[in-house]
């Protein structure tokens, strides 16, 4: 075999190195960890964004425009709008987690060349940040959830069974997020993301209105979205009205997780040849 045969035989096989299927191990935990705890540096001003910001849309709009609305689809206004922000607040912080922090460790910060000089591996650092991008979202949300039942929107104890949901949100958001920073060429990139895809899930998912109040063929497109899956699973157990189709939000979830974990590590792996 020449020397040509060679060269085409590992650009062949290159690709397929980077789609093998990933198998994390537990010293991913590590790298959860190290976020955690510099995050703890900053605990205190991202607490108060998270309870600050959540305050203002529950007063703005769930106070102000519930008065006008009163009730939307059986359930008061406040309360309808104050489950559907618990829901989203989980996605926009994994999201945001996944695109603008992790970018900066993987490029202008270089923590990811740091990590992989030691036996961590690129499918610990990808699960490693998946699971801390997760339980940021699941802390935001809990910090809604918090808000929420200081003013009175919750009306059912079984609004503590959104806290392991809202982690599962976190991590159906996150390896998406990861999947674009692996291919972002600059910050500006994430603009894309975050204006064509996060912003109108946030709109058409339900977190504002019921789905069913648009026309049908949107309706059709919004079930294929995560957001849709995640408000239907927690809006319920805020409010004490009975879930619909639980397996079935949580299957979809659960898939956008495992999909978003697999391309995301694929793509990492292609940008560190690895």
């Amino acid at each position: 075999m020449d020397a040509t045969s060679v060269t085409d035989t590992a650009d062949v096989m290159e690709p397929a190195r980077h789609w093998r299927l990933p198998a994390p191990r537990p010293v991913a935990f590590a790298v959860w960890r190290r976020n955690v705890l510099v995050w703890r540096r900053l605990m205190l001003p991202s607490l108060l964004l998270n309870f600050g910001e959540p305050f203002l849309y529950l007063l703005g709009l769930g106070f102000g425009l519930g008065r006008f609305i009163g009730e939307m689809d059986g359930i008061g206004y406040f309360a309808f709008l104050a489950s559907g922000l618990v829901a989203s607040s989980s996605m926009m912080t994994a999201s945001y987690e996944g695109v603008y922090s992790v970018y900066t460790r993987m490029v202008p910060q270089k923590t990811y060349d740091g990590m992989l000089a030691t036996p961590v591996e690129i499918d610990d650092v990808v699960a490693g940040e998946m699971l801390w991008c997760a339980t940021k979202g699941c802390l935001s949300g809990i910090a809604i959830l918090i808000v929420a039942t200081l003013l009175g929107a919750v009306g059912s104890v079984y609004a503590l069974l959104c806290i392991p949901i809202l982690f599962l949100i976190g991590l159906a958001f996150a390896g998406p997020a990861l999947a674009v920073s692996a291919v972002a060429p600059s910050y500006d990139f994430f603009s894309y993301y975050m204006t064509l895809v996060i912003t109108p899930m946030f709109i058409l998912c339900g977190v504002f209105y019921p789905i069913t109040s648009m026309p049908e063929a949107v309706q059709h497109a919004v079930l294929a979205l995560p957001l849709t899956h995640a408000v239907a699973l927690v809006r319920p157990l805020v409010t004490g009205a009975p879930v619909e189709y639980p397996l079935v939000h949580l299957a979809v979830l659960a898939g956008f997780a495992a999909v978003g974990f697999y391309v995301a590590v694929a793509l990492v792996r292609r940008r560190f040849i690895v």
